[in-house]
């Protein structure tokens, strides 16, 4: 089989702890294996873990690992899990699972024996389940750190990578969950959305991964190819950095969060397949504030709050890439409605290759969006002052005790309320503008079965390349 995603040019590597594109994830999966996943509904699913089960104080965790085999044939230990996890942990790392690992009391963890771990944190945590799935926190055998020529536990096993271009690799016939169906398994790389599609349509590709609504529609009557919607997981936004001129003024994003007009971004941009959002990540999952007010374009309540904060006449640089289907458009779009406001918003398109890193530091205002994952994760990920990919560059000490608090409250409707707390504050003052959430679409030939119609992106069963056949 033969899958098409955008990619991030030369510069790709095979190290599972530093994935960033999805193209990046689909192989690591292809590969390696982490101890959960998470399930089409968010919820932490167990994979190399068998389960998982804490002490009342939410300090110790203790994990029993499945029988399973890294491709070499060497069997998985509870020391490849403690040292896979040292590895992300390191002073000098910068690896996205990072964050959500953070918590880990490394020295004070230990072995119980082969087939068993047990986690020390640093403080409680009710949702350490959500930090095992985590994007990133793959297993790979003790000791490992040169990625040339990867071995794993996944599904498939190693056969050759060419940066920027294609990866091959075959399959697994000794897979813990079952050999895939597939002999072998290549994913190319496009960022051109019509080269992937016609990829599809000339029989150079049998999946493509990554469509806007409009490319969608134009080819699901035909009959030619298969459109698979998954389901509200393609979440829009802009991120505002708030540690600098004009967004380190709350009134300016405030501002911002009144003179965008979403309903007319998902029907323009989004093509009306989608729904509006309201500046929170995370619409209709566990935690979810859907009590605040819907926001609505405001330009008489935009203008006064830049007149608040002294910015009257404010021209800011919004940086966006096509790496992307629709961040661009997203972006011209907005400049239009900011006008109106009396903002100037000069679009600055970005290299498509290293757009997703770029934006780490570069910009006051960048286009941003996401795919499915916990709004623990999101704000765990992003949101805290040691956060790897915190990109709106949100570092409040108070916030960040909102989140431990929450973490160390085992009942559920407590820990609920300090959820609604902190997506209170995000509302109010917060450096991410959620305008949109999606279908996120992929596109097979007819001839492929087997692909999860449920799965959004990030979660188990999206990119599951072991479950899929060829007819």
């Amino acid at each position: 089989m033969r899958a098409v995603f955008p990619g991030g040019g030369a510069d790709e590597v095979l190290d599972p702890h530093t994935t960033d594109l999805y193209a990046e994830v689909a192989r690591a999966k292809a590969l390696f294996d982490k101890l959960a996943d998470y399930g089409s509904d968010m919820s932490p699913q167990p994979r190399l873990a068998e389960r998982w089960e804490s002490s009342a104080d939410l300090l110790t965790w203790r994990v029993p690992l499945r029988q399973a085999a890294f491709h070499d044939g060497k069997p998985l230990r509870a020391d490849d899990v403690l040292s896979s996890y040292a590895r992300i942990l390191r002073p000098d790392s910068t690896r996205r699972a990072k964050a959500s690992l953070s918590v880990i009391d490394l020295a004070n963890s230990r072995a119980i024996d082969d087939r068993t771990v047990e986690f020390r944190l640093k403080r409680p945590y009710a949702e350490f389940p959500n930090a095992l799935a985590t994007l990133g926190a793959y297993i790979v055998p003790e000791g490992a750190q040169h990625f040339d020529r990867p071995i794993g536990s996944g599904p498939f096993r190693f056969t050759s990578f060419e940066p920027g271009r294609s990866f091959l690799a075959a399959r697994n016939p000794d897979y813990w969950d079952g050999a895939p169906h597939l002999d072998e398994l290549e994913i190319l790389v496009s960022n051109d959305e019509s080269a992937r599609v016609n990829a599809l349509l000339g029989d150079q590709a049998d999946y493509a991964h990554d469509l806007t609504a409009t490319t969608a529609r134009s080819h699901e009557e035909a009959g030619q190819i298969q459109i698979h919607r998954l389901p509200l997981s393609n979440f829009h936004a802009l991120a505002m950095k708030v540690d600098r001129p004009p967004f380190d003024r709350r009134e300016v994003r405030q501002a911002f969060f009144h003179l965008i007009d979403r309903e007319e971004l998902v029907r323009s941009v989004l093509q009306g397949s989608g729904e509006v959002a309201n500046d929170l990540f995370g619409k209709n999952y566990q935690y979810y504030n859907d009590a605040l007010p819907q926001r609505r374009q405001d330009l008489d309540q935009a203008r006064a709050l830049l007149r608040q904060a002294g910015a009257e006449n404010l021209t800011v640089e919004l940086l966006t890439s096509e790496a992307s289907p629709g961040l661009r458009e997203a972006a011209l779009a907005i400049a239009d409605q900011a006008k109106q406001a009396g903002v100037t918003v000069k679009v600055t398109l970005g290299n498509k290759d290293t757009y997703w890193s770029d934006i780490a530091d570069r910009g006051s205002v960048v286009s941003y969006r996401s795919g499915a994952m916990p709004i623990e994760s999101h704000i765990s990920q992003r949101l805290l002052s040691g956060s790897t990919t915190n990109n709106t560059k949100w570092q409040r000490r108070e916030f960040d005790e909102l989140y431990h608090q929450a973490q160390a409250t085992s009942d559920e409707r407590a820990r609920t309320e300090l959820y609604m707390e902190m997506q209170r504050e995000l509302f109010e003052e917060g450096g991410f503008l959620w305008w949109g959430v999606s279908d996120w679409i992929v596109a097979s030939a007819n001839r492929v079965g087997g692909i999860d119609d449920r799965a959004p992106a990030n979660t188990l069963d999206w990119a599951r390349f072991d479950k899929v056949w060829m007819g």
